[in-house]
């Protein structure tokens, strides 16, 4: 048992002691009533015999009396005031304390993590800018390839000339799939303002009324940027 418990023990020994000896002096104080004569005097003074209801009711007035001498606001231990611990008072204020530097530092974390996202979205938007910018340079180069191409007679197609010139061209265009350039279709699909410019109309037939039925130039995306709108012709 720890010196804290001991005088807790103490406090509630001592309170027991008050309220027997309390008890004990009313008790004797009714015995004398009721063992006194009925009529008999002492002096100027006449004792007057007393009742179970009269003695019942002195009691009842005595322990009103006990508790309009105590102090209000005793609490505790047989309304003994209870003694504010300052262990735990400090122990509360600690915890708040940490509680508090817990939430900020969530806060903090959540506010770096958001930043982080920011930074890294704007750096891949950036990146993405300048690659753009690069790749447009090149559509002009990929452009004479094919209107080269196009002008090699039939009997020259197996010249080794042409069919170096083709594999360079394929290797090209392999390494910008890769980085995530593709051509837009154009012929054959319907007319669409987002990748299509449509720069005459024509009626030839072969498509339905709003699709695309020639292309001028083709036109390029990166990722789901686009790069080049494809110049088209669409049917009437």
């Amino acid at each position: 048992m720890d010196e804290k418990e001991k005088e807790v023990m103490e406090e509630i020994l001592e309170e027991l002691e008050e309220a027997s000896a309390k008890k004990q002096q009313r008790g004797k104080a009714a015995a004398s009533k009721r063992e006194a004569p009925p009529g008999k005097t002492t002096g100027t003074k006449v004792d007057v015999q007393v009742g179970p209801e009269e003695d019942a009711a002195a009691e009842a007035n005595a322990a009103a009396e006990e508790q309009e001498a105590e102090p209000s606001g005793k609490k505790g231990v047989f309304g003994r005031r209870a003694k504010k611990d300052p262990s735990k008072e400090k122990l509360e204020k600690l915890t708040a304390e940490i509680e508090e530097l817990k939430d900020r530092d969530l806060r903090r974390q959540a506010e770096f993590e958001n930043f982080r996202k920011r930074t890294e979205k704007e750096k891949a938007q950036q990146f993405d800018a300048g690659a753009a910018h690069i790749l447009e340079k090149i559509l002009p180069v990929i452009d004479n390839f094919e209107r080269g191409f196009t002008m090699v007679e039939e009997t020259d197609k197996d010249d080794a000339f042409v069919d170096g010139m083709n594999k360079v061209y394929k290797q090209l265009m392999t390494e910008l799939e890769k980085v995530g350039v593709t051509p837009i279709e154009a012929v054959g699909k319907e007319f669409d303002p987002n990748l299509h410019n449509a720069v005459m109309q024509v009626d030839t037939g072969e498509v339905e009324s709003g699709f695309v039925a020639q292309e001028m130039q083709k036109g390029y995306k990166y990722h789901d940027t686009v790069l080049r709108f494809s110049m088209v012709a669409v049917q009437q």
